[in-house]
């Protein structure tokens, strides 16, 4: 069996991360909500919704170099977006980002 991982696609973004958890109450449940995305990650990297190729953001296309897009939907209207490797010996979800209703909207081009 292969070793899931979940990581951060920068060391920004993990600190991001990371200040959720000291900030205000909405921040708090956003940190504990993708926490909990990240366990169900770890059982399944394919849970959350593939994404069609013809939808990427050009910017995510040239920043990453990507294979495949995927979101999973958080509460209150928030969207996790992922990119999944793997090779023989692990598979890793990759964070790209995390983004509200209207910026994923404006972002995917919705």
């Amino acid at each position: 069996m292969r070793e899931v991982n979940v990581q951060f696609i920068s060391q920004k973004l993990k600190d991001d991360f990371l200040r959720l958890e000291k900030g205000k109450n909405e921040d708090k449940r956003l940190y504990e909500q993708i926490n909990r995305v990240f366990d169900n990650l770890k059982n399944n990297p394919f849970c959350g919704i593939k994404i069609p190729k013809k939808l990427w953001p050009k910017e995510y296309i040239k920043m990453y170099k990507l294979t495949n897009l995927w979101k999973y939907d958080l509460p209150d209207a928030w969207r996790l977006i992922y990119t999944v490797e793997a090779d023989e010996v692990r598979i890793v979800s990759i964070v790209l980002d995390w983004l509200d209703h209207k910026h994923y909207e404006r972002k995917f081009k919705y």
